[in-house]
Parts: structure tokens; C-alpha cells; sequence
């Protein structure tokens, strides 16, 4: 299939102005915003068309010389991934879709990268709350949740990928202006639906930025301590898991169901099983089964 140019289409014009409640970003105005003297952002690109922000920041990473706090938005993609290789599919400007280009192997060791999927939740999550008014929650340990009708629905994820020289890609995906006819499946959410005040994606955008620059710069200044900086208690404070009884699903057919008690230091879920010990999980898909 050959892309459409959104400055012409047969029939009635059409523009990429068309759909009046999903304009485009204000790119120019972002940057202004973001990409400035001593800010972690050095570059923000953004595209109106691509398969995978995150293969795309992997690949450029791999090329060599891309220094960290590049940023890669796309107006729509056509082959996002979540975990497990997940697709993730929306209409084109209906919401937040980036990825970062981040390098914190200078004074963090690699044993606590695993925070930064839930350090990214944490920026993602208040920066939403601060410019949408939208309350949200975080599933350990990527996914962002809003609450729609009375239920919990998935309206973001989170994906960290290695790109091999040292960095991390970390893609963020949320459901910004979605309509219930729109949804991927029944269990999805967006912030209008959970009833935002405001969808507007250029300060969406900008606050999670902010947000995940503030993050990061404390996280890595404490060595990658959580404890230290105060994202473990932030984390703890906004993560909808703890205090559930949850089944972890794990690599190789395996599954724990317990109590989520804690996050520990690594980032590791902590279930209390009913043989009276706890296990860490360090990866595994979570299901929420009963409310604490």
C-alpha cells in the first residue's frame, strides 16, 4: 500500500489540518521548549509517519556516534511494539508516541537499569496528571492505567530496549484522544475518555519530558540508587499492583500468584505466596486479580 499524502486525496481536500480535534504537533514549538543549554534534550525530531519509533532510534543508535537525549516522536505508527511483542495500534495524532535515547552507564551500574521503565512511568504518569488533570496509575511494570466508567483500563506502556553501545531506547505509547469506538480492544482507556481537561499534545508532550529529564537527573546523580533519590517511594506511592493479589506470568510456562508487597531496590516486584515466602519477580507478565 502506498502511504496517502495528507496534502491532497482524491475527492473532497483533505489536509493533515482535517480532523480539527487532533491537530498536528507543533514541532518548532517543542523543541523551543525543551532542547536548550545544559537540558539532557539535545534533539527532538518529530515524523508524521513511521513503523516503530523505538526499531528506529535502536537502528540510528547502532549507526554509532548518537549521544543521548535524542527524541523520536511519530504522529502514527504502523508497527509499535509493547512487551512480549505486542502490537499496539492507533488513529494518527490520537496520541503520545516517542521514544528516547538515554546513556546511563557512566556511575549506574547495569544491575539497576531495570528502573528505568518504572523511573519512565513515574515522569509519564505525573507529567499527564500535571497538564491533562487526568489521574493515573502504574501496573508494574510498564504499563500506565486510567480509570474509565468505574474500571481499570490500559491507556499506555512502556518498552526499554538495549541498543548495544551502552544505551537504552525507552518508547512510550499513550492513548491520548481516543473514543470508546476506537479502541483496540475493550479493555483500553485513553485520557478523554477518562476525562481529561485537557488533550492538547504539545503540553502533554512537553511535561513528560520535563518530567523524565527531572527523574533521570536525580536517578543518575544518586548512582541509580531509587532508594536514595525518592523514585522507589514515588514508584511505590502511584503503582496500582501493590497491595493486589497478582498472578506473574514468567518466562517458560511458569506461574506465581501472591501478594505484590513491595518493589525492591532493583526494581523487582516482591509477591508474598501463600508458602509464607517471598519471591521477587523480575520479569513476567502481571495480572491483577483482587484489589488490597
Amino acid at each position: 500500500m502506498t502511504p496517502r499524502d495528507d496534502s491532497e486525496s482524491s475527492g473532497p481536500r483533505r489536509s493533515r489540518w482535517s480532523d480539527l480535534e487532533r491537530p498536528p504537533l507543533n514541532a518548532a514549538a517543542v523543541r523551543r521548549a525543551l532542547v536548550r543549554e545544559g537540558s539532557l534534550w539535545r534533539e527532538v525530531d518529530v515524523v508524521q509517519r513511521t513503523g516503530s519509533t523505538n526499531s528506529d532510534l535502536v537502528a540510528r543508535a547502532a549507526e554509532g556516534g548518537l549521544q543521548e537525549g535524542v527524541v523520536l516522536v511519530a504522529e502514527e505508527q504502523t508497527a509499535a511494539r509493547g512487551r512480549l511483542d505486542r502490537q499496539w495500534v492507533a488513529p494518527a495524532r490520537s496520541g503520545l508516541f516517542f521514544s528516547v535515547l538515554l546513556r546511563p552507564g557512566d556511575g549506574v551500574p547495569m544491575e539497576r537499569w531495570g528502573w528505568l521503565p518504572l523511573l519512565t512511568g513515574v515522569a509519564v504518569a505525573t507529567g499527564l496528571a500535571r497538564a491533562g488533570g487526568v489521574d493515573t496509575a502504574l501496573k508494574w511494570p510498564n504499563d500506565l492505567l486510567v480509570t474509565v466508567g468505574g474500571e481499570e483500563r490500559k491507556a499506555g506502556g512502556i518498552l526499554a530496549e538495549a541498543t548495544g553501545d551502552g544505551g537504552v531506547v525507552v518508547g512510550v505509547g499513550v492513548n491520548v484522544s481516543l473514543r470508546a469506538d476506537e479502541l483496540p480492544v475493550p479493555t483500553a482507556g485513553s485520557l478523554a475518555l477518562a476525562g481529561a481537561v485537557s488533550t492538547d499534545r504539545d503540553p502533554l508532550l512537553r511535561a513528560v519530558l520535563r518530567g523524565l529529564e527531572d527523574w533521570y537527573g536525580r536517578w543518575r546523580a544518586a548512582g541509580g540508587d531509587a532508594g536514595a533519590c525518592g523514585l522507589q517511594e514515588a514508584y511505590a506511592a502511584g503503582c496500582a499492583t501493590l497491595g493486589r493479589v497478582v498472578r506473574a506470568e514468567l518466562p517458560g510456562d511458569r506461574a506465581l500468584v501472591g501478594e505484590a508487597v513491595a518493589v525492591d531496590g532493583d526494581g523487582r516486584l516482591i509477591l508474598a505466596t501463600e508458602a509464607g515466602v517471598q519471591e521477587p519477580v523480575g520479569a513476567g507478565d502481571i495480572v491483577h486479580l483482587l484489589a488490597g
